[in-house]
């Protein structure tokens, strides 16, 4: 068990904030996938979706037994979301499309207004905003439905830098959201509050080489990472960082298959 306590600090930008307990992930289990690089949650089929930087999309289930797989109009797919009852993909370059569950374009492909943007992951925070996390250069971005940014934190001012983020997830109870750095970052997960202020971070070396995408199951306190070198996929019992004295958090609703 990796038990990661946040340090105790002034409040200085970019720096880890007082009274939180511990980020707490435990290693329950690994199944292989070929080179997955971004992941989503869905309870409809208690399955992941997973973009691999190739033209398609895939369902699995949670031990990696594959559902559906389809294309978008985007040329590659790097970065992929629930949104509503849709997903919502990326190509890595400032192009998005949304689609149905089964494959069929919402719409055509939009741009946001950054024009290029080497979006690596995709969430949706609790006002129905986008949020993303680029590569090159380095930021956490969040931006309306329709693509307009609205705001943007340099993820190299952080301590520690966060210099390689690939995936991105929400949980939902909290609105915290986790972001893994690969290899040539730091090879952790950082967690953080719904404004972006940095909690605590998290080593994953134990457990892969290479992080690049992450998914929350809130309903069964589990996350899933990515890890590109072993193509595979780990998955943990998770608790996110709480306030001092804070109850731990129930379990959402989960599995509408079950």
């Amino acid at each position: 068990m990796l038990r990661v306590f946040a340090i105790l600090t002034l409040i200085l930008p970019g720096t880890l904030p007082k009274a939180a307990t511990a980020l707490d992930l435990r290693h329950t289990g690994t199944f292989e996938i070929n080179h997955p690089s971004s992941l989503d949650y869905d309870p409809t089929f208690c399955g992941l979706w997973i973009a691999n930087e190739g033209p398609e999309v895939i369902l699995v289930t949670l031990d990696g037994l594959e559902l559906r797989r389809f294309s978008s109009d985007l040329f590659t797919i790097k970065a992929i979301t629930i949104e509503g009852d849709a997903l919502l993909v990326a190509d890595g370059a400032g192009m998005f499309q949304r689609l149905t569950k089964n494959g069929e374009p919402l719409g055509a492909p939009f741009r946001s207004s950054l024009g290029w943007a080497d979006t690596e992951g995709l969430a949706v925070d609790g006002a129905g905003n986008l949020v993303m996390v680029e590569d090159d250069p380095e930021f956490l971005t969040w931006m309306t439905p329709e693509g307009e940014v609205l705001r943007r934190i340099d993820t190299m001012t952080l301590n520690p830098p966060l210099s390689e983020a690939q995936g991105i997830a929400r949980d939902p109870r909290t609105g915290h959201l986790l972001i893994v750095d690969d290899r040539e970052g730091t090879n952790s997960l950082y967690e953080f509050d719904s404004e972006g202020q940095l909690l605590s971070t998290a080593s994953l070396l134990p457990y892969g080489i290479d992080p690049e995408g992450i998914a929350i199951r809130p309903g069964s306190n589990q996350l899933f990472v990515a890890f590109d070198v072993g193509t595979r996929i780990a998955s943990f019992d998770y608790t996110p960082t709480l306030p001092e004295g804070a109850e731990a958090l129930p379990p959402a609703g989960d599995c509408m298959m079950m």
